[in-house]
């Protein structure tokens, strides 16, 4: 005989359990303390499986009976069924995780109580069942009958069905009570395996998203370029497992090299699709990228008519070219945060505010100013995303450019120095909160 297959009649069923002192007492106290220890157990359940076991056991102390079925028509038509448990089983069959080894049975008075939707006590079930009924062998020997169906929006998908030996075995003044606590926990059942399905969506889906976090950071540069008279660093992190920020160089001819910083709208898997799309339009650009104005003007067109016409995705962007043998900085700026330069020689900061336009991807066929800089030894040119001036504290207030200004006052650091300084100025201000936004920071010291 199979683990699910059952017992030709009543002896061979599992023995009932013996009632509960306490549940046949008068005594209301002992029966809320058995009712409570009942209910702190289940709430320590996180398997389905492992509940129903629990419950099983405890409730048939409670409320004894001489055999037990438990019924399910999810994904099936009438008058088609699956017994899903039996105490007539040796072997208990998990009906969430082995389906296929519950056979589908057709008709007979089990298929009748399941879809009539409704909670029902038979008193002589011989006077109902024909002999050919499909569950004859689950119901043999047995006269009395509690159906007991569990709803799922509205409607009776599983049902657990108990019986005695005797006829007329089932009071019915104790009926509604007892359908009642058999409903509520067959919804925590059903709540607990949706808690399992839902985990076991996100775990797909949180191991798609570290693929995707993996594919994105393989798009930032490998290895910081070497550049004569600079020294580079750099940190990037988001705030999801993926995001939006973007950072780049350029290798150019005559010794330049150009730096860009970039900010999808946006958080997560969506700004790091576009994100990619970004660096592929960046290292796209025919001929160098030079000067600064071609790239964003290049990239705002692709986007602007071919991947950001229908939605309201944007990109901010700040390109710079750095030329070594002059210390010439040239740059462009599309609605991108402006770089600061601190310049330590003087005690000031510079905000390389004075071009702009829009975000690239609103508007095709725009052109963008160009300015440049002469950097000078002891200056910090520090390119950033809003991740890192706009963290927020407890209190709803931003780190600011002006808190960022202070920390690049502290000139005697290297350029990684001064990137783990900023680090940690922002972490101080916001309470070491994870942050909201995808946070960026490119540091150049010019020695």
């Amino acid at each position: 005989m199979s683990s699910i297959e059952s017992a030709p009649s009543v002896a061979g069923s599992l023995p009932a359990e013996p009632p509960s002192p306490a549940w046949g007492s008068s005594d209301w106290q002992a029966r809320l303390a058995e009712v409570a220890e009942l209910m702190r157990e289940m709430s320590n359940h996180t398997d389905p499986q492992e509940m129903v076991r629990a419950y099983g056991r405890r409730v048939r102390q409670i409320m004894p009976s001489d055999r037990w079925i438990s019924l399910s028509r999810r994904g099936l038509e009438y008058p088609q069924y699956r017994i899903t448990r039996s105490s007539l089983w040796t072997e208990e069959v998990n009906p969430w995780k082995q389906k296929d080894k519950l056979p589908v049975l057709e008709g007979g008075l089990l298929a009748e109580l399941i879809y009539a939707d409704q909670p029902r006590i038979i008193d002589d079930i011989s006077a109902e069942m024909k002999p050919d009924d499909p569950a004859a062998d689950q119901l043999a020997g047995m006269r009395s009958l509690m159906a007991m169906p569990h709803y799922d929006q509205g409607v009776g998908l599983n049902m657990v069905v108990s019986l005695r030996e005797a006829p007329n075995a089932w009071e019915p003044e104790e009926f509604p009570e007892r359908f009642w606590i058999s409903s509520l926990f067959g919804r925590a059942t059903q709540n607990l395996v949706l808690t399992d399905q839902l985990k076991q969506a996100y775990d797909v889906v949180d191991r798609e998203l570290r693929v995707v976090a993996d594919i994105q950071r393989s798009l930032l540069p490998k290895k910081l370029p070497e550049i004569p008279g600079v020294e580079l660093a750099t940190y990037y992190r988001t705030s999801q497992w993926a995001g939006g920020d973007y950072y780049d160089f350029f290798e150019l001819p005559g010794g330049r090299w150009g730096f860009l910083i970039a900010d999808v709208s946006g958080h997560g898997t969506p700004a790091a699709v576009m994100m990619a799309i970004l660096h592929s339009l960046s290292h796209g650009h025919p001929g160098h990228p030079d000067p600064p104005g071609a790239l964003l003007k290049h990239v705002n067109q692709r986007l602007a008519t071919t991947y950001t016409a229908e939605n309201e995705v944007f990109v901010t962007a700040f390109y710079g070219i750095y030329d070594p043998s002059s210390r010439t900085f040239s740059y462009a700026c599309a609605g991108h945060n402006p770089p600061r330069i601190r310049r330590c020689s003087q005690g000031t900061v510079i905000a390389l505010e004075d071009v702009g336009g829009p975000p690239l991807g609103l508007f095709e066929g725009l052109d963008y100013a160009e300015s440049s800089v002469t950097l000078v030894p002891g200056d910090y040119l520090v390119l950033y995303t809003d991740g890192v001036t706009e963290a927020m504290n407890a209190q709803g207030n931003q780190f600011t450019p002006d808190r960022l200004d202070t920390i690049l006052g502290l000139c005697s650091l290297s350029a990684k120095q001064m990137v783990d300084a900023i680090l940690e100025g922002v972490d101080g201000f916001t309470g070491r909160r994870d942050p909201d936004d995808d946070q960026t920071l490119v540091v150049a010291r010019i020695s």
